[in-house]
């Protein structure tokens, strides 16, 4: 056993119910994109973080969501074949409806799950996974199956969620009641010992706080809510939330307001490299 298998052990995530979180995505597919500043910010900076001069002929988009950067990432290298694939069938329908003509005979999309990838060996040149894998249920399976389906030099490009993810609603809601409210996502010590542990060729994980302003604390629960990135924790509260817990909700997140009078909500967001 390694030395640093005791992280793993001690990190215990809560439980994943994957039908849940396809069908809240597929209800936002429509109001997505109007709302997705960070996920459009963490993809575009994923997409800096490829070599320069690199090529790739065959992409898989794991996750694409609304098929905002798969349509990026066809144009960026022009490849012959572009696989996209979501859990969520409503937002691979809105997807594919809005593919430009001239790429539908190379965009191939499928509803499956990034754990479990139905391509064969050495298939790509490129996956490409933004703000997707913090969803997974088994981390450990994507990283094996994304080196699988990799070619020899093949690169993975993924960006995922950690802990200090809206600790400011965390906080908000501690003095309230003990029901988890907001995701959780896996501290970056145990995201890099899963990668570490697939032996590609070459890792590289880095981590950076990004952190959205607002005006009103209803202004981020509705992006949240449109986004269909709200609490989906099997530990949550399963009563309705009254409207004096909102009110200590409100007066509580106050603390965090600046000098400016921004309310601040904070995004731990960790971005990964990995060549086959």
């Amino acid at each position: 056993m390694s030395s640093t298998q005791p992280i793993i052990e001690s990190y215990i995530p809560a439980p994943v119910d994957k039908s849940r979180i396809a069908a809240s995505f597929s209800r936002s597919a429509a109001s997505y994109d109007s709302v997705a500043q960070l996920q459009q910010q963490v993809g575009y900076q994923l997409l800096e973080k490829l070599p320069k001069g690199f090529r790739a002929t065959t992409i898989l988009d794991a996750g694409c969501g609304t098929g905002y950067f798969t349509g990026e990432l066809t144009q960026r290298y022009n490849p012959d074949q572009i696989h996209a694939i979501d859990l969520a069938d409503g937002m691979l329908s809105y997807a594919a409806n809005k593919t430009a003509e001239a790429d539908l005979a190379r965009t191939h999309w499928a509803q499956t799950d990034v754990e479990n990838l139905p391509f064969a060996d050495n298939s790509f040149d490129l996956i490409y996974s933004s703000l997707v894998v913090q969803w997974c249920a088994d981390l450990e399976a994507f990283f094996r199956e994304a080196k699988r389906v990799l070619k020899p030099g093949g690169i993975l490009a993924f960006s995922t969620l950690g802990p200090r993810t809206l600790y400011e609603l965390k906080e908000a809601w501690k003095p309230i009641d003990q029901h988890v409210h907001v995701n959780e996502f896996m501290p970056y010590e145990c995201v890099d010992q899963l990668l570490s542990g697939q032996s590609f060729t070459s890792s590289e994980l880095s981590s950076e706080d990004i952190v959205l302003q607002y005006q009103r604390l209803n202004q981020l629960t509705k992006e949240l809510k449109s986004l269909g990135a709200h609490n989906m924790n099997e530990q949550q509260s399963s009563g309705l939330t009254g409207k004096n817990r909102i009110k200590a909700l409100i007066k509580n997140y106050e603390q965090f307001r600046s000098s400016d009078g921004i309310l601040p909500a904070t995004y731990e967001v960790y971005y990964g490299v990995a060549v086959a």
